[in-house]
């Protein structure tokens, strides 16, 4: 036997194939299995979520209020003073010492969820479009999400699975993508799930040196994508709900083209391939030994990765500690950032004079309607859903509707929650690139969506 081969073996105990087969399926259980529950699909992490929500009931805002709250005054105290139990912990060190911008984000997030839940100060800030609409409809659900993705995430991070389908994927994500073959699990994640629950993985990867910048910048903004169940919701907002398989299947095309084509331009092109510590990859590893099949070889890896695991209270240590990062890290993000946003869609024509330049392109696409569809197109960058209902009542052409619904999808950006999620991770993106690969992505997959709308309608 050869030292490869005798090393393979080593890892090939009972334990720990157990190690690797138990969390392993469990986390593709929670994360990926569709179920349908009175008639409408989901996945289990949803619909723990959703009854953990229904259970809270009434309780649930003002949890979400105080976390917020609570997340900026420590944060206040730790930065400023930074008392030595604070410096000495790295968890309350990550969690709390921030730099000035980061803690300005958090307390303008406190601020403004005071605001909006007491209904007090500015109406601009707290209304049903703007503040209201971030605090009472995206971050109840946010925040029960985060709890239990991060509780879940070792199961597919801890116990060999990413190694495993990392290996299978790689022949096609590698050539295709310029990306390792764990991305497309990243994207089944947001494609089944939620847009953040991809981003989260991608981060939590990058942090342990599985992805370098670039492909974490990749994989950030061109694979999370909305699940399915909002897609059709936004659908659902324009009248179309019949017109969903074509619906679908415009964002898949003009997704991949975008994740294809985007990469190779700024600023996406100018991220380093290199990992967060700086050191460079070695592609080699992802190349299967000969003599070896790509199921032997990402066999090995999984149980070599499973036989690490020496604590299971370890692994749901480190699960509570993800929850603790998103819920207290990314809900302040997203209360400031979104209310900012929406705030600007609501009181100034500044995106409808951003669209301007659109009516043209749209009309050249023969669009109808160019004008009244331009002004929804760059207002998706503060909030997905706000093109389509902007949409169901200044249009009336089917197809037009189709193309703003499916848009407003494929942008993918939106700072309202993705795009927040993206700043307050350790994905190596900042607002204004955010800016730039929105911007690409909205030239790239308008044509395609409304080649695929003039096939239907």
């Amino acid at each position: 036997m050869t030292d490869t081969v005798l090393a393979q073996e080593t890892h090939k105990t009972s334990r720990n194939m157990l190690m690797f087969a138990i969390p392993s399926m469990l986390g593709l259980f929670f994360f990926l299995a569709p179920l349908s529950v009175n008639g409408d699909f989901t996945f289990p992490l949803a619909l723990m979520a959703k009854s953990f929500k229904s259970l809270m009931g009434e309780a649930l805002l003002p949890t979400v209020a105080a976390v917020i709250c609570l997340s900026a005054v420590l944060s206040l105290a730790a930065s400023v003073v930074k008392p030595r139990f604070v410096m000495d912990s790295s968890l309350l060190t990550r969690l709390f010492v921030l730099t000035p911008t980061w803690l300005v984000i958090r307390g303008l997030g406190a601020v403004f969820t005071v605001l909006a839940l007491y209904q007090v100060g500015p109406e601009v800030i707290w209304n049903g479009n703007t503040g209201g609409l971030v605090l009472n409809d995206l971050l109840p659900s946010l925040f029960v999400t985060f709890f239990f993705a991060g509780l879940l995430l070792p199961l597919l991070l801890n116990f060999g699975l990413l190694e495993l389908l990392g290996t299978l994927m790689s022949k096609f994500m590698r050539p295709v993508f310029r990306l390792p073959g764990r991305a497309a699990i990243d994207c089944i994640s947001s494609w089944l799930g939620d847009g953040t629950v991809g981003v989260i993985l991608t981060s939590k990867q990058y942090e342990q040196k599985k992805y370098t910048a670039r492909e974490a910048a990749v994989v950030a903004t061109m694979f999370s994508p909305v699940g399915i169940s909002f897609s059709l919701v936004v659908l659902t907002q324009v009248g179309l709900a019949n017109y969903f398989v074509p619906f679908y299947l415009s964002i898949c095309l003009s997704g991949v083209a975008a994740a294809v084509i985007i990469q190779y331009l700024p600023p996406l092109s100018y991220k380093k391939d290199l990992y967060i510590d700086g050191t460079a990859p070695n592609r080699d590893e992802e190349l299967v030994p000969e003599g070896q099949t790509a199921m032997q070889f990402g066999m090995h890896l999984a149980l070599k990765r499973a036989s690490g695991v020496n604590s299971l209270s370890a692994v749901a240590k480190e699960g509570f500690h993800n929850s603790l990062d998103m819920v207290l890290g990314v809900l302040p993000v997203v209360m400031a950032i979104g209310t900012l946003g929406l705030v600007v869609a609501e009181t100034t024509p500044l995106f409808s004079l951003l669209g301007a330049p659109f009516v043209p392109l749209l009309e050249l696409l023969h669009v109808a309607e160019a004008q009244a569809a331009a002004q929804t197109i760059l207002v998706g960058f503060t909030d997905m859903y706000v093109p389509s209902i902007i949409a169901a009542s200044t249009i009336d052409t089917e197809m037009t509707k189709f193309v703003v619904a499916a848009l407003s999808v494929t942008q993918l950006i939106f700072m309202s929650e993705t795009g927040s999620v993206i700043l307050s991770s350790k994905v190596p993106v900042n607002f204004f690139e955010l800016v730039a690969i929105f911007l690409l992505r909205t030239l790239i997959t308008l044509p395609i969506i409304v080649m695929v709308a003039h096939l239907i309608f």
